[in-house]
């Protein structure tokens, strides 16, 4: 019998987005009675209900990674003697071509071969190219991706790329699985056993649903704060201050305690701002627990760049779709204080999506516009295939 191959980092995503999205139905059921699977709710979203569009996000990124390796393979075959002609040969096309062409074009000028060139600029392909427009962000991308090909391993510089290559599409599968095994395990126990529990409260939850790693102590503490501090502006976040040494996993069965008190609250304000709060608790583990071992792991990989060095070079094109909702980090910097006051520097180039607190609070803005157009969100994202694979 020959052994199996695993999955592959497309095949993954693919699973965990349809995964998440029963699990995005199973739990807005619990807060809309009216919601059916396949329709929509004006009920806020409930975490579950973006992570679908998240993990879609972080698979395109891993098809920008096939992209590349499609075009590094060509390239080995017969290197090409433009961008255009390495990026055409794959398929790129119209607006997407002329965004990655133009990332890819500054590339050749700092050295590198156009197959290569080609190759970094189309990791950027399903993100927000429009990014770019804005010439000190094209400068500085192109100037991290410079950076890192000239420090990655390998002799040739197709394997030079690849090893950039390789690093992002690491980073994000891995990132990926790790949230879902996590928050997603999670959601599974807790929907396995509120079917056999009976009827079930938030007291129920706090008291009985056996989540390792979660202290009861806690998830009570949690709970209570919540409930309390629900209409604070801004809605509680920092979780390492509130409560120093708790552990991730009491959060998640505070959450779930939460969506329990929100379904039995009928004032609709009131109900909005427990889902929140119960998003809030899921988001961090999610972002603080689970994924940043991925952006930052604790060994590094001898056949990678730096991941966080990886992660500088994407984040200022970096884009979520929430069904017809677009987030950009791009808008988000530009809506804020210029952080470090320099006018050469482009506000989007100052984030690094790597680190938790340069990503924390856009993402809970990102929260926000959902929050704002509740029904876009059940437009759910299809499976991603690589129309190139064999």
């Amino acid at each position: 019998m020959e052994p199996q191959s695993s999955p592959s980092p497309l095949e993954d995503n693919r699973r965990i987005t349809a995964g998440y999205i029963q699990l995005a139905h199973a739990f807005q059921a619990l807060l809309d009675p009216d919601f059916q699977p396949g329709g929509t709710s004006l009920v806020r979203p409930n975490w579950f209900g973006f992570a679908p569009h998240a993990s879609h996000e972080a698979g395109k990124g891993m098809l920008g990674a096939a992209m590349a390796r499609h075009i590094l393979d060509a390239g080995r075959g017969q290197p090409s003697l433009s961008v255009t002609r390495a990026l055409e040969r794959v398929g790129l096309t119209g607006s997407a071509l002329l965004s990655v062409e133009g990332l890819s074009v500054e590339l050749v000028a700092y050295g590198l071969p156009p197959d290569a060139a080609a190759a970094l600029g189309a990791l950027t392909t399903s993100m927000n190219g429009e990014a770019l427009s804005d010439p000190r962000t094209l400068t500085t991308t192109a100037s991290r991706f410079a950076t890192l090909y000239r420090g990655a391993p390998g002799l040739l510089p197709l394997d030079k790329a690849e090893a950039v290559v390789r690093t992002l599409e690491r980073t994000l599968h891995e990132g990926n699985v790790a949230i879902y095994a996590d928050i997603g395990g999670a959601a599974n126990a807790y929907l396995a056993w509120r079917e056999r529990a009976g009827e079930v409260t938030p007291e129920r939850v706090l008291a009985e649903f056996p989540l390792p790693g979660a202290r009861r102590e806690e998830t009570r503490l949690a709970y209570d704060h919540a409930l309390e501090h629900a209409h604070d502006t801004p809605r509680p976040h920092a979780f390492d201050q509130l409560f120093p040494g708790m552990d991730g996993r009491s959060l998640v069965v505070a959450a779930f305690a939460l969506y329990e008190r929100a379904r039995r609250t009928s004032e609709p304000a009131e109900r909005d701002t427990r889902i929140a709060m119960a998003n809030n608790c899921l988001a961090w583990r999610e972002q603080h627990d689970a994924v940043q071992p991925a952006f930052i792991p604790s060994t590094a990989h001898e056949d990678e760049v730096s991941r966080l060095e990886t992660m500088r070079a994407m984040t200022p094109m970096l884009v979520v779709h929430f069904g017809t909702v677009e987030w950009t980090l791009a808008d988000y910097a530009y809506a804020r204080r210029d952080r470090d006051g320099n006018p050469l520097t482009a506000p989007p180039t100052e984030y690094n999506w790597a680190t938790f607190w340069e990503r924390w609070p856009p993402i809970l803005d990102s929260f926000e516009s959902g929050y704002r157009e509740p029904t876009e969100l059940w437009g759910m994202p299809g499976p991603l295939e690589d129309p190139l694979a064999r």
